[in-house]
């Protein structure tokens, strides 16, 4: 009886094993399949970007001017945007990984959270503004990413932890459908996010005065992890990355920046 009962036991083992097993081999590949899609997928709406035509060899040898008219934001990101007309923008960083759309959906926050490009389910989701932010009007437009395990969408944001990483990345590029954008970098900081303790910064969205928009730079200031040496003053147009960070339940990395004059 004992034996038949040890048999039953390891029977009942083997099995819970082998369905373990199965599950995270399944949660493994679904997650393979999901990050090469997603990768895939951001691929191809990156094609749809134009660049700006070089001149020829002899408009080059003869500083002729280009025949063409310079090209406009919205003509670099128009192929882009007839795609999907959530589009409002383009954020990079260059020599990071971040290179992508940034969506908006007023009528549906945080729906690119978990949606992709083509709005199909994605876990990757797409950089997003927030929904009360408005285009060329508000002073600081706050823009959402993941923090993937992979180093894909605004992950490369937790390595301004570092004062060296961000001595090599101090310019951040924020194109949207109207103009072409530069922001110097002001402050990188943590705090947390759903908690009493930390930094609402997602709530300046407007200067209702001077003193308010000062208030929200030496907040940042304050929390900053080094000094950049770098401030902006009310009238300046900021953007503020935000993204996951783990050394803390809900924590935040966000990379506060101000619009450079052409």
């Amino acid at each position: 009886m004992k034996k038949e009962m040890k048999t039953k036991v390891m029977i009942a083992g083997a099995a819970f094993c082998a369905a373990l097993f199965l599950f995270s081999s399944f949660m493994l590949c679904r997650e393979y399949l999901d990050q090469k899609q997603s990768a895939e997928a951001f691929e191809e709406v990156a094609e749809l970007v134009k660049e700006e035509p070089e001149l020829s060899a002899l408009e080059l040898e003869n500083e002729q001017e280009p025949v063409q008219e310079e090209m406009t934001a919205f003509d670099k990101y128009a192929d882009v945007y007839a795609q999907n007309s959530d589009l409002v923008g383009w954020v990079s960083i260059p020599g990071t990984r971040i290179d992508y759309p940034v969506m908006q959906t007023k009528d549906n926050p945080d729906f690119y959270l978990k949606h992709a490009f083509d709005k199909s389910y994605s876990s990757y989701g797409v950089p997003y503004v927030q929904e009360n932010c408005d285009i060329g009007i508000s002073d600081n437009l706050v823009l959402y990413g993941h923090h993937m395990n992979n180093g894909s969408m605004f992950s490369d944001l937790c390595k301004y932890e570092s004062e060296d990483f961000y001595q090599e990345h101090k310019i951040i590029h924020f194109d949207t459908l109207e103009s072409f954008g530069e922001y110097e970098i002001v402050a990188a900081f943590k705090t947390v996010a759903y908690s009493q303790e930390g930094f609402k910064y997602y709530h300046f969205v407007r200067a209702e005065s001077a003193e308010q928009f000062d208030e929200y730079i030496a907040e940042c200031k304050e929390l900053a992890l080094y000094d950049t040496g770098v401030t902006a003053e009310y009238g300046d147009k900021l953007i503020t990355l935000s993204t996951c960070e783990y050394s803390r339940t809900n924590g935040r990395m966000v990379v506060v920046a101000k619009l450079l004059e052409e």
